[in-house]
Parts: C-alpha cells; sequence; structure tokens
C-alpha cells in the first residue's frame, strides 16, 4: 500500500447474465494519493467487467511492473493483465510479452480517442490485447463512499451499478 493512501471498503454484489457468474467479493482497496475518485471506480468497473475467483487488485499506480488488476495461473504464469487509461507502447509491449491476455480500459474522453488514434496502428501487431473504452452514463463518482455496497448486474453487454441511492449505467466500445 502507497504511503498516505485513502483506504475503501467494497462489496460488489455482482450478477453477470451474459457469462452465468454470480457472486460476492469484498475488498480492501488502497487509493494511491495521485489517484482521483474516478478512476478508483474505473478500477471496480474492470473487476466487474471480468470477475473470476482469481482475479485480484494490485499495486497499480505504486508498481510499475504489475498492471491495475491480474489473473495468475497456479503455476505464477500471467493469464489476463488488465491496465487502464492510456499505457505507452512498451508497456504494453511488456504486458503482452508477459501474459496470454491483456486487456486496455481506456476510459478519459478527449485524451482516449487521441491516444487511440495514436497508437491504433502499432497496437494491431499485438494478438494477445484487446482495447475497450469504458462509456458511463451518469456521475460514477457519487457512488463512492469509504464503506461501499454496490449491486452490479450485466445484461445484454450494459453494466448497472447501484447503491441504496443512485443508479449508472455503463457500456463499451471494443477498439481492439
Amino acid at each position: 500500500m502507497a504511503a498516505n493512501a485513502t483506504i475503501y471498503k467494497a462489496s460488489l454484489n455482482i450478477a453477470n447474465m451474459d457469462n452465468h457468474y454470480y457472486a460476492e467479493h469484498n475488498f480492501t482497496l488502497a487509493k494511491h494519493p495521485s489517484e482521483n475518485d474516478y478512476r478508483l471506480m474505473i478500477r471496480l468497473v474492470a473487476f466487474i467487467l471480468n470477475a473470476k475467483d482469481d482475479l485480484v487488485f494490485c499495486k497499480g499506480i505504486a508498481q510499475e511492473d504489475e498492471p491495475d488488476l491480474w489473473e495468475k495461473a497456479l503455476n505464477g504464469d500471467i493469464k489476463l493483465w488488465i491496465d487502464l487509461g492510456q499505457p505507452d507502447e512498451k508497456r504494453i509491449k511488456k504486458a503482452c510479452g508477459r501474459s496470454q491476455k491483456v486487456i486496455i480500459y481506456t476510459y478519459q474522453e478527449g485524451s482516449a480517442s487521441a491516444w487511440w488514434k495514436q497508437t491504433e496502428k502499432v497496437l494491431k501487431r499485438f494478438k494477445n490485447l484487446s482495447v475497450v473504452k469504458i462509456n458511463i452514463d451518469g456521475n460514477i463518482e457519487e457512488l463512492v463512499k469509504r464503506a461501499m455496497t454496490l449491486h452490479c448486474n450485466i445484461s445484454d453487454g450494459e453494466l448497472t451499478l447501484l447503491d441504496s441511492e443512485k443508479s449508472i449505467s455503463i457500456t463499451e466500445d471494443s477498439w481492439k
């Protein structure tokens, strides 16, 4: 955990009708001092969209050799590497070389499109890479609490996050 990190507790009740995955996950998350609430929620969204028992949060921003999330096999091989934002080509190449599958979730409206236009041709060569743009309908930061309980429903490619007061819809655009 990073020095001066803010600690959050999250309880996720996931009902993924598209993949027939139904589970409850409880986490203690550390929000790095340079991370904002929006990015913290994007980390949770990335987990929800790929939820499995072996998927774990890594040190992320605090550790350059690790992604934001990963799934490892019992022998230590990386099955899934998930990064957020707009990583550079060197980091993407390293991730694709170390992992069976890599997913980049990009989420910043204007800069994400500019980054994609600049890197699209270079990224086409990585066969195990997916690039996904996350679209959020609503203010996802309103769901952030030091202790969160979220109901997460996925149906027909749409994720709905619900707490006791609000509902947020999230869709994905597959860029690669």
